[in-house]
């Protein structure tokens, strides 16, 4: 079986790095706004938004850039701050989960497990309605698992 790599493609990536930026930036002038004001605990706000703002970038850029491998062995997670690999035997099912925020509906591929928690499939979140991208996706994690697990 060879390996299939799960990911967004360039047009994918720089879109949400872009959405990243003006996310960043804005944070970062709330944070100005923050300094320029009197007062004593100006310091405490500015210095927790940054941190938040650093955590949040930090993890969008995490998601952005993972990977997920399928491999004959299973599920090798490969981000900026982790590598993971989640053998066929302990999948119980692969779905798509939705969410809803102020910008869209969410949709992104989890992993179930046999024991522990669901994992998020880096590279697969989207808020296009009926995304054949997904789709394709979802269908070649299902596949695989489908060949590994002899089913």
């Amino acid at each position: 079986m060879p390996d299939i790599r799960i990911g967004y493609n360039s047009a994918d990536r720089r879109r949400l790095w872009w959405r990243n930026a003006l996310v960043t930036l804005a944070v970062a002038g709330v944070t100005a706004a923050i300094l320029t004001t009197r007062g004593p605990g100006r310091w405490w706000w500015a210095g927790g938004l940054g941190v938040l703002a650093m955590v949040a970038f930090v993890s969008t850029a995490n998601q952005i850039h993972g990977r997920v491998h399928l491999t004959a062995r299973g599920l090798e997670f490969r981000t900026w701050v982790s590598r993971r690999v989640v053998p066929w035997n302990e999948v119980a099912g692969i779905e798509t989960r939705e969410r809803v925020t102020r910008s869209g509906i969410w949709s992104e591929l989890r992993v179930v497990r046999v024991r522990g928690r669901t994992l998020t499939l880096p590279g697969t979140a989207t808020n296009r309605l009926l995304d054949a991208e997904l789709d394709r996706k979802l269908v070649a994690v299902r596949a695989c698992w489908s060949r590994a697990v002899g089913g």
